[in-house]
């Protein structure tokens, strides 16, 4: 047996992936200590006012300069899968804004007294094969010796300045399109305690490695112009923030959201990560939810994702074409729910009219 295969990655992480981050509710006391710097410089199309994935820079009337940073605890515990992952998840939030990543660097907390150097290597090395799939080259990055393992990117893109998605773009009467199934928190907190079958960490790797590019081009090719990527907050907790950015409510059909296979059993088994019970007592106020929402659906809603897929807020005229466009690309796309008038930020969770 290798190091590698005698060494659980996910024993060493407090929270898998996306869930070892910080509360939506305490990341709200950060960021209300601080100004938003938009107005500042009028070249920053994007910045921290709307709780977007990226920021957006405009650098001329044709070019706009996307730059973000995501990095995690271990998700899974093969350290080649890890950096796929990793990678895929810091790549996503640029996709998410409609652009293009071209250039990455590395960022690593390694206890290099605990595990393997050739362990990192073997991160490394997958998260340079998912750059390569997405055309964006890894130029390096940074390094140091930490009690706990850290992996993930800076990334930057490129994108047109006048077709920038966001959080602000949704509009009343536009239809909600989820790109990827939930439940990777439920899963990847089975693999933390040994709980998932070698066929369900297959599924949720082979999810949260698929890139969100062939997404991030269907709406753009539709024309749309509100999203973002669903991960750590949850659905719930990423479209509230999308409904406050754009002054609207939602509605989401509860019956109609596309669940991991497995993973409402992996729920009603108590795999559920410590992000996801943060992630549901913030969102708890804003959501009025129909008798017949169970417990777990509300779990499998605020469920943390990592590496989640895209929430497109459609214009209905718009919708034949993204149809056409996800299609046309391999990407599925299921129709759930609606934004709406009413208070900002608000949603009610219902069964399909």
């Amino acid at each position: 047996m290798s190091v590698e295969e005698a060494v659980r990655l996910t024993a060493f992480s407090h929270g898998a992936g996306c869930a070892c981050k910080l509360g939506p509710g305490d990341l709200a006391e950060v960021m209300s200590h601080l100004n938003p710097m938009l107005a500042e410089d009028p070249a920053l199309l994007v910045g921290t006012a709307t709780g977007d994935d990226a920021a957006v820079y405009k650098l001329d009337e044709r070019t706009a300069l996307v730059f973000t940073t995501d990095f995690f605890t271990p998700i899974v515990d093969d350290a080649y899968d890890w950096g796929r992952v990793a990678a895929a998840n810091a790549l996503s939030d640029v996709y998410a804004m409609g652009g293009r990543p071209i250039l990455c660097l590395n960022l690593v907390g390694w206890p290099v007294e605990q595990l393997p150097l050739a362990m990192l290597a073997r991160v490394l090395d997958g998260g340079q094969s998912v750059a390569r799939e997405a055309g964006a080259l890894v130029a390096g990055g940074h390094t140091i010796d930490d009690r706990e393992p850290h992996y993930g990117m800076a990334v930057v893109g490129l994108a047109d300045p006048n077709r920038i998605v966001t959080n602000a773009g949704a509009r009343e009467g536009d239809v909600l399109v989820l790109t990827k199934p939930l439940g990777v928190g439920a899963t990847t907190t089975a693999i933390k305690r040994d709980l998932a079958s070698p066929e369900a960490i297959e599924r949720v790797v082979t999810l949260m490695t698929h890139l969100n590019r062939g997404a991030s081009e269907a709406m753009l090719s539709a024309g749309v112009v509100g999203a973002t990527d669903v991960t750590g907050f949850g659905l719930l907790g990423h479209l509230h923030k999308m409904m406050i950015a754009s002054g609207t409510s939602a509605e989401v059909w509860s019956d109609r959201v596309p669940l991991l296979d497995g993973a409402r059993e992996l729920v009603a088994a108590g795999a559920v990560a410590g992000g996801t019970r943060r992630n549901m007592a913030f969102v708890e106020p804003w959501v009025d939810a129909a008798e017949s929402t169970t417990e777990d659906d509300f779990i499998l809603l605020a469920d943390a994702q990592t590496s989640g897929g895209l929430l497109i807020s459609c214009p209905p005229e718009r919708l034949d074409a993204l149809r056409r466009e996800l299609s046309e690309r391999g990407e599925t796309g299921a129709e759930i729910g609606t934004v709406r008038a009413g208070k900002s930020g608000s949603i009610r969770v219902v069964p399909a009219p």
